[in-house]
């Protein structure tokens, strides 16, 4: 067993803590918390329970070097999937990715020759670390609306989430704790001060149970150790191959830009230089006329006398 030091940065938005916090059997008070949180539920319309569909795969991926999906999967009583993912960096794909799990885990039951009625209502949970979407607010939901009319929803199976904790961390200094959602985003983050999260964390059991569970994961096995430790890595290496692009590219465009400025410079001299031809010519053919028609003036003077 090991303890998760060495200064390592371990928020509970890792994606390797997330799903060890929330997606394995016995995290259910604190996914069911949260899910409640997301959704507005309060009161008699509370989610009571959840099935934690647990993601084994995970740890085979991260140690066989490849992408891996940490999200977390949940079934809600009245047979709703739920989907949780965390991306903590902007790889341009959340909409189409998010899109994607929730076609395949809506369309995952039907069997050929099926009822449509098997299908299930999806809500896809997404918690960002970047400015996406563009909406004012850090908690935007998505739907399948009618333009013209947006009171009319088409149908409710399909429900899209976003957190963006960019949006979260700028408004936080104003936001209400009596809600639980704003609760759970100021123990997600890690710049929250201490009293804070020891705030939330007790006026929210759920909270409690996550930070308990946090604690637990403190100490890992020595396979789960070396699982997070190749995905930090791997997330360190994909960040620096993203930086070391972008700055290829800038130094490329900045090439460009540079041969796109000297190629209009010799543009502009050369039409210079052809303007400067074209006066010439037109002085050397004025100066011809000119001897031409004083030559035709003496001969036509010659012809008088």
């Amino acid at each position: 067993m090991k303890q998760l030091t060495n200064g390592l940065s371990f928020d509970p938005l890792n994606n390797f803590l997330f799903y060890k916090i929330f997606g394995e059997e016995g995290d259910e008070v604190q996914l069911l918390g949260f899910i409640n949180a997301v959704l507005g539920k309060t009161g008699d319309q509370k989610f009571t329970s959840v099935k934690i569909y647990e993601n084994k795969t995970f740890m085979a991926d991260i140690m066989g070097g490849k992408s891996c999906v940490l999200d977390v999967r949940a079934q809600l009583p009245s047979g709703a999937y739920v989907n949780v993912e965390v991306q903590l960096k902007n790889q341009h794909n959340m909409d189409r990715r998010s899109l994607f799990y929730m076609s395949k885990t809506y369309t995952k039951d039907l069997k050929a020759g099926g009822d449509y009625i098997v299908l299930p209502n999806v809500i896809a949970i997404n918690i960002l670390g970047y400015n996406y979407p563009r909406t004012k607010n850090f908690h935007s939901c998505f739907r399948l609306r009618e333009d013209a009319e947006h009171e009319i929803i088409l149908t409710d199976a399909l429900e899209i989430h976003f957190i963006n904790m960019v949006k979260y961390r700028k408004q936080k200094k104003a936001l209400d704790l009596n809600d639980p959602l704003c609760r759970w985003l100021a123990w997600f983050d890690k710049n929250s001060p201490k009293e804070l999260r020891e705030e939330v964390i007790r006026m929210d059991t759920a909270i409690l149970s996550a930070e308990e569970k946090f604690k637990l994961v403190e100490t890992v096995t020595d396979e789960e150790w070396h699982s997070y430790m190749r995905h930090f890595m791997a997330e360190c290496d994909k960040t620096s191959q993203i930086n070391y692009l972008r700055e290829k590219e800038a130094k490329l465009r900045e090439k460009e830009a540079k041969l796109l400025e000297k190629e209009a410079k010799l543009r502009e001299r050369e039409a210079k230089k052809q303007e400067r031809e074209r006066k010439k010519w037109q002085s050397v053919v004025a100066d011809k006329d000119a001897e031409i028609a004083r030559l035709h003036a003496e001969l036509e003077a010659r012809k008088q006398q």
